[in-house]
């Protein structure tokens, strides 16, 4: 920390504080977050999962950016340098007395949405979403950027159940966390969501329990007393919980909302399902009418050119022509960079049979799909991140060293799709590096793609 000069106390926690700090030499100002807790060696300290998360889930414009590692042997003290934010929603509301523009709202819980997005696609979710820790920051004449921070309560979609039951604030705690002995999904980060987005709207919380017991009380009072069906689901995964709850209809947020818009209630309604398994997902909910203006919005600033079939006009996958990937040993981040080009497809005179040559079609998927299920066989399974073979089997997800989602570039028909290059390349097997859930190619000195 010799390098930073620290300049206050930003806020406390239960395990760790956070400070502001300016670097000496350049000037700029970082948020320090200093644990309470020592370590007693730097393979623990990289294999924590907030580090580990952060990590993986970096560069993403609603995630907040781990920028240093600062660790003490001697002392075993342990800081993470981030990027400074003006603020959090919570300090944003509090106090408050006029209610926020329904623009500003849009932005907020979009950029939050695209956000846990990344996180559940790349098999983490976070398990504390709440105002403290959605951070703001204030720009002039633009939308304010969101970015979502705190991931010390993270867990893997793919780790086995059942968790830490009293994980999340309890304000924000969906019902399936409150009822069950640790048997909850990635869903939960939703139900948190619809809560923050009630919140904004409202400026107070949705429901404000004194404990758990309370909790639950308050949630039928507005939502109602679900279904037996839906508490029978949730009665078999507790022990000693009494499920004689009293027939509520429920009050209803339009009531508590008369200025809300009805795409915005009914997108929370639909956040704050009972039932985790008929909640929508943060894809779901980005698709949404409600954000149409952002999405539309965002279609002009990154747009997207796809092929079509000059004959039957159907819509052809896009052509990766180049794959380029960097591998950075320092801290430990995968980047990728895709060079992605767009060409009419041109329809092709049918060859003699003597003449024609078996092709391959590749597909390429960039992103794996959150799997719905918690467990996946010990087939599949090899480690858990890219470089720390050490870290719980139970942490982070499972890579699959199956079929790749890339393209075999180890192929020999590679080349016949890729005649226009000057230069024939070849390559060998892939090693054993591995990233998300694909098997990343061999990368020599003076070789490239």
């Amino acid at each position: 920390m010799h390098k930073y000069r620290v300049l206050g106390k930003k806020g406390e926690g239960t395990f760790s504080e956070v400070l502001k700090c300016q670097h000496i030499k350049d000037g700029t100002y970082y948020a320090c977050k200093k644990m309470k807790q020592t370590y007693d060696s730097l393979e623990q300290v990289n294999n924590l999962r907030e580090i580990q998360a952060m990590r993986r889930l970096s560069p993403h414009e609603n995630i907040l950016e781990l920028v240093e590692v600062v660790f003490d042997k001697k002392t075993g003290k342990l800081a993470l340098l981030c990027e400074l934010m003006d603020m959090n929603i919570y300090e944003l509301i509090r106090g408050r007395r006029h209610y926020l523009s329904e623009h500003k709202v849009k932005a907020y819980m979009y950029q939050l949405l695209k956000s846990l997005d990344h996180m559940h696609r790349n098999g983490i979710f976070h398990r504390d979403v709440k105002p403290e820790n959605i951070l703001i920051k204030l720009i002039r004449e633009k939308d304010d950027l969101l970015k979502l921070a705190d991931f010390g309560s993270c867990r893997s979609v793919y780790s086995k159940q059942p968790y830490t039951e009293y994980i999340s604030t309890r304000w924000y705690r969906a019902p399936e966390c409150l009822l069950t002995d640790g048997y909850y999904t990635y869903k939960m980060d939703l139900w948190s969501v619809g809560c923050v987005f009630f919140e904004v709207l409202s400026l107070h919380p949705l429901f404000p329990g004194a404990n758990e017991v309370d909790q639950i009380a308050k949630i039928h009072d507005i939502m109602g007393t679900p279904d037996a069906s839906i508490l029978n689901k949730l009665r078999n995964k507790t022990r000693g919980m009494n499920f004689n709850f009293p027939a509520k209809k429920g009050t209803g947020i339009q009531k508590l909302l008369p200025h809300a818009s009805p795409e915005s209630l009914e997108l929370i309604f639909q956040l704050c399902t009972y039932d985790p398994d008929e909640r929508i997902s943060a894809k779901q909910a980005l698709r949404h009418p409600y954000f149409k203006e952002l999405r539309d919005a965002d279609k002009r600033k990154h747009p997207v050119l796809k092929k079509v079939d000059g004959e039957s006009g159907k819509m052809s996958p896009n052509s990766v022509d180049e794959v380029n990937i960097k591998t950075n040993n320092n801290n430990n981040i995968i980047t990728k960079e895709i060079d992605v080009t767009y060409q009419p497809q041109q329809r092709r005179r049918r060859k003699p049979r003597r003449f024609q040559e078996s092709e391959k079609t590749y597909q390429t998927t960039l992103l794996p799909k959150v799997a719905q299920s918690s467990q996946i066989t010990s087939s599949n399974v090899n480690s858990s991140f890219p470089t720390m073979s050490s870290f719980p089997s139970s942490t982070f997800p499972k890579l699959h060293t199956g079929p790749s989602m890339l393209p075999s570039i180890a192929n020999t028909h590679y080349n016949k799709h890729h005649q226009h290059a000057k230069k024939t390349t070849t390559f060998q097997q892939p090693t054993k590096t591995m990233y998300g859930h694909y098997q990343l190619p061999s990368i020599h000195k003076g070789k490239g793609f």
